[in-house]
């Protein structure tokens, strides 16, 4: 009677653990507004994300500071895998050269989980730009100063920079409108209240599809996948590049256990074909890579955007 007793006990007290994960939620933090790559992402993740961890995973959009703010609560939380921030590489790899008193440190303050897609951007125009190729639009805004205004979804990110060095690039002087997320700065440039914008191919693919919008070139070394047809500014003479990737990152300090079964839940979800065909859709490269290849990956594009961040001459207000 004793030793089914012991085992009955010992068998509950294995089974509790497993039983409060059921229970538990994991918070995948977006810095941005519903309908955004970012968004989009995560929320094409957590499906197969919840039936790995054996809990539910939800998004929590919580929009400002161009991905920033959710990096400060990221910071602060409690390092059991409970909490996470799917970033965009431009958080940790701009705002450190911006910054001054950045409430983070990209390097000490997180733990990287893995890298979730690699990307470049596109350069959208709508119906407020006139008709043609990049040249031609952009020769008009060179005519037209007054207009010449490109859309980002926000202030201090990878597409803000990628719009300067285009403008540098092109000999074309462009003003910054920045948004509080890809989605809403897209339904401005569909509206015609803003000419051209710089972001991921995300925000505007489909719309490009639809014909609202015209994607006119990308930044990447190639043509993407999701647009054969579109040029890349190389491509159309203007020399220039610029890449991205997000990443899924939890606070310092998490365990390597924790990291390693959220690592495998990642990389489980970007396996599946349909998830895959689904960021390509998007614009997006599916680029899963585990925690200590996203650390590296982090460390060259910090490295790399130095110098173009301090030659652009950029300080946030």
């Amino acid at each position: 009677m004793k030793r089914r007793q012991f085992a009955a006990l010992a068998g509950a007290t294995l089974a509790a653990p497993a039983v409060f994960a059921q229970n538990r939620t994991t918070r995948i933090l977006v810095g941005f507004a519903p309908g955004g790559s970012a968004d989009v992402i995560a929320r094409l993740m957590t499906e197969k994300m919840s039936a790995s961890l054996g809990q539910n995973v939800i998004v929590d959009n919580k929009p400002g500071a161009a991905g920033r703010l959710v990096l400060g609560e990221l910071k602060r939380a409690a390092p059991d895998g409970q909490t996470l921030v799917l970033s965009p590489s431009g958080a940790l790899v701009i705002a450190p050269w911006l910054y001054n008193n950045l409430p983070y440190d990209p390097i000490k303050d997180f733990t990287p989980v893995a890298r979730v897609v690699t990307f470049d951007f596109a350069v959208t125009v709508g119906p407020g730009a006139p008709k043609g190729d990049l040249k031609t639009v952009l020769a008009w805004m060179k005519e037209n100063p007054s207009k010449a205004n490109y859309a980002t979804s926000g202030a201090g990110t990878v597409p803000h920079f990628a719009g300067l060095m285009l403008s540098q690039a092109a000999g074309v002087p462009l003003t910054h409108v920045a948004y509080k997320g890809g989605a809403p700065a897209a339904q401005d440039l569909i509206g015609g209240q803003i000419p051209l914008m710089v972001d991921t191919a995300s925000e505007t693919i489909e719309h490009h599809r639809a014909g609202k919008v015209r994607i006119l070139a990308v930044t990447g070394a190639h043509r993407s996948k999701s647009l054969p047809d579109v040029p890349t500014l190389k491509e159309q003479g203007i020399d220039m590049e610029a890449e991205a990737f997000f990443g899924l990152y939890g606070p310092a300090g998490m365990q390597p256990d924790v990291v390693a079964r959220i690592d495998r839940a990642v990389a489980e979800a970007l396996k599946d074909p349909a998830i895959q065909e689904k960021i390509y859709g998007y614009g997006l490269v599916p680029a899963y890579a585990p925690s200590s290849e996203l650390a590296v990956t982090q460390a060259a594009h910090l490295k790399r955007w130095e110098a173009p961040i301090k030659a652009s001459g950029f300080r946030p207000e």
